[in-house]
């Protein structure tokens, strides 16, 4: 059996990064050195391991079972190192690193609303990144990102445990422009059939309990857009004359200086807001109190 001193962590670098593209021609250009001397590496590991970590599928390398465990252990070494290296960046120069995903369906404003306090703080450097959940999490995963927010909850994985924090949830509002609409109200959603729309798109979270929503009601409201991006839908909001699905933090500027206000609410509809963590992370003081804020009997651990 290999012991630890046995084990040489260059080997295991390039089975990670081999592990990560699939292929020992990308892995190679990556780590600038030759196809050849990569795969005597890898050969070189397997061999003190005993087991193969590898098998080829056409061109492409895809890691057996005891690959898969290797792997997994490997991003929790190699991203734990990037952690520290950040980390010691960040601390030579006096400041906190706090970095933080969102995706991109999130409303902007929730994600500064929930970063207000930080702002004020001349300690913390923040690191903002949006993107898909499924993006972020590799990510957060690899201690590449201290948290993520999202507006839906992770699936329970064993192998990748993950705590998911419950921070909060909004109604949805119908918004339209208060030029037609102010002093005006619609049921919702009995009031919509055949109503200008325009909608978050597919992807987002809450889409799918409007769509079952007014399909329960017998109502098609006419679709005029469905759009992702929550700041690019405040602007459709703003400007379109249509009535608007969202949450109501998004047009929270407009609907507190009157251009738009809020034509129907449905308790059938709701957003959800979550923190995403990893068990293992680094704690940072700053980033514990914004977690501690939150509902603390909601939080569950998608590792079970």
């Amino acid at each position: 059996m290999i012991s630890l001193e046995q084990l040489n962590f260059h080997h295991l670098f390039y089975f990670w990064r081999v592990a990560r593209t699939g292929h020992l021609t990308r892995a190679a250009q990556e780590l600038h050195t030759s196809q050849s001397a990569l795969s005597a590496q890898i050969r070189q590991l397997e061999d003190r391991l005993g087991e193969a970590l590898f098998e080829r599928e056409g061109r492409r390398l895809v890691l057996t079972d005891t690959g898969q465990l290797m792997l997994s252990y490997a991003e929790n070494i190699f991203g734990l190192s990037q952690e520290m290296l950040g980390r010691l960046q960040g601390r030579s120069e006096g400041v906190i690193r706090l970095r933080v995903g969102s995706v991109a369906t999130l409303s902007r404003n929730y994600q500064e609303n929930w970063i207000r306090p930080l702002l004020a703080d001349p300690t913390v450097v923040l690191t903002l990144e949006s993107g898909l959940l499924a993006g972020l999490l590799e990510r957060l995963v690899q201690h590449q990102l201290d948290v993520v927010l999202a507006n839906e909850t992770v699936p329970t994985d064993p192998d990748r445990p993950l705590h998911c924090r419950f921070l909060g949830s909004q109604a949805i509002s119908l918004v339209g422009p208060a030029s037609a609409w102010k002093g005006r109200s619609l049921r919702v959603p009995d009031d919509l059939d055949g109503e200008d729309l325009a909608l978050p798109g597919p992807r987002h979270a809450l889409r799918a309990q409007f769509d079952a929503m007014c399909i329960s009601a017998g109502v098609t409201p006419r679709l005029r857009a469905e759009v992702d991006d929550m700041a690019m839908l405040r602007l459709i909001a703003r400007d379109s004359g249509w009535l608007t699905v969202l949450p109501e933090v998004v047009v929270q500027d407009e609907l507190r200086a009157g251009s738009l206000v809020i034509v129907g609410q449905s308790t059938q509809l709701q957003e959800h807001f979550y923190a995403i963590t990893t068990p293992h992370r680094h704690r940072i003081e700053r980033l514990e109190r914004l977690l501690a804020g939150a509902t603390d009997t909601t939080e569950r651990s998608s590792a079970g």
